[in-house]
């Protein structure tokens, strides 16, 4: 593991930006619009591009950063009491899915990675269908295309190609759509990811990359993986790059509506590098105290991205006492739905282990299907024998 300090130096020293206008890349800083300390800051080029965001927007970006951490302290907690399988907290990313994921249009299409429940949020996903797969009730969550989200992947990075090749189908189509793909800092050293990237860049497909640079794959800082910065992997592609402060919610939806338009007008793809931090594990099964240094953690604390806007709208004059109390009463609501669900879920019938599985009837599953039903009625029979 590189833990000294020239090699975090090296790692911190170099940025990489794109120009709105022409993007590119342009060797500038992370792309913020509020401060760590809750600041609104001047930036000509990108505050166009949220020029239109009004203070009930700005409180309801608050809003769904607040429901969503909701959910997800909720789902850790029934994790941790046995209710599912696993969890994986996405604690500290919420500017970087709910600003992103809020620039996106309904004819848009999302690609996830398995902690990106924010972005299912604001897709309409009903956060009870968001734990079905945890709890081992259902192999996957919801209809892809009831939302316009596919379900979530677990396979590091695979999600990069679905998208590469649902917007090259975009561009056959003629639409103006675009495919967004989510992924982690680690998968930037898959294979998947990188071919992806060659499809995207070699077609000019519309597809925007948000790569959330969450300092750490698992147990492995993001400085051991790449001595630059991840933004500039996409630029060996012929990718323009931005990196953006993942933590400044409306930072992020500002360049992801650039990374879109550049995409509607067939500008090709654009890789976008949220710099954020994972504040909790991995998954539930992971213990991040035993790799983690405990004072990098409060320094991130600091710069959490609800405390910042929360300032910011305070300042405003725009967050009274009703108006937050209104927005925990909306968090609780949904969280209390959540867990009732989930505990009352029904289990699946035995039988559904052979639903779904191919999109059309398949000889091959309906005789395992025969097998294994008869082998269920044999316990039936046996005990009604054994009653007599």
């Amino acid at each position: 593991m590189l833990t000294d300090k020239a090699g975090k130096d090296a790692y911190e020293a170099s940025t990489t930006g794109i120009s709105a206008e022409n993007p590119r890349r342009t060797g500038g800083n992370l792309v913020q619009l509020i401060s760590a300390k809750g600041e609104r800051i001047s930036h000509p080029e990108f505050d166009l591009w949220v020029s239109d965001v009004t203070d009930e927007q700005l409180c309801s970006l608050y809003e769904d950063m607040t429901v969503i951490r909701r959910i997800d302290a909720e789902s850790t907690a029934l994790q941790r009491q046995g209710e599912l399988a696993l969890w994986p907290p996405l604690l500290g990313q919420e500017a970087s899915q709910i600003g992103s994921a809020r620039a996106l249009r309904d004819d848009d299409f999302v690609f996830p990675s398995y902690r990106d429940n924010g972005v299912a949020y604001c897709r309409g996903v009903d956060p009870l269908d968001m734990v079905r797969a945890w709890r081992g009730n259902a192999s996957f969550g919801w209809d892809p295309y009831r939302y316009n989200i596919a379900t979530q992947q677990i396979m590091i990075g695979s999600q990069t190609l679905h998208a590469t090749g649902y917007a090259m189908g975009i561009q056959n189509d003629g639409a103006d759509s675009a495919a967004v793909a989510y992924f982690g800092d680690g998968a930037t050293s898959e294979g998947d990811v990188n071919e992806a990237m060659v499809f995207a860049a070699s077609f000019q497909a519309p597809v925007v990359f948000i790569c959330q640079n969450n300092h750490w794959a698992i147990s492995e800082p993001v400085r051991l993986q790449s001595h630059i910065q991840i933004a500039d992997r996409a630029l060996g592609f012929g990718i323009p790059s931005i990196r953006v402060d993942g933590n400044d919610v409306l930072a992020v939806m500002a360049v992801t509506r650039i990374a879109l338009d550049r995409a509607r007008k067939g500008g090709g793809p654009t890789f976008i590098e949220a710099v954020t931090y994972r504040m909790g594990p991995h998954t539930t099964a992971d213990d991040p105290t035993r790799y983690r240094d405990a004072n990098e953690l409060e320094d991130w604390r600091a710069k959490d991205p609800i405390a910042r806007l929360k300032t910011l709208l305070l300042t405003k004059g725009l967050l009274t006492d009703e108006a937050e109390a209104r927005v925990r009463a909306k968090a609780d609501e949904v969280a209390n739905k959540l867990r009732s669900g989930c505990v009352n879920m029904p289990d699946p019938a035995p039988l559904d282990l052979f639903n779904h599985v191919y999109s059309t009837p398949n000889s091959w599953i309906e005789r395992q299907k025969d097998h294994y039903s008869r082998y269920l009625e044999s316990f039936s029979g046996s005990t009604q024998e054994g009653a007599l």
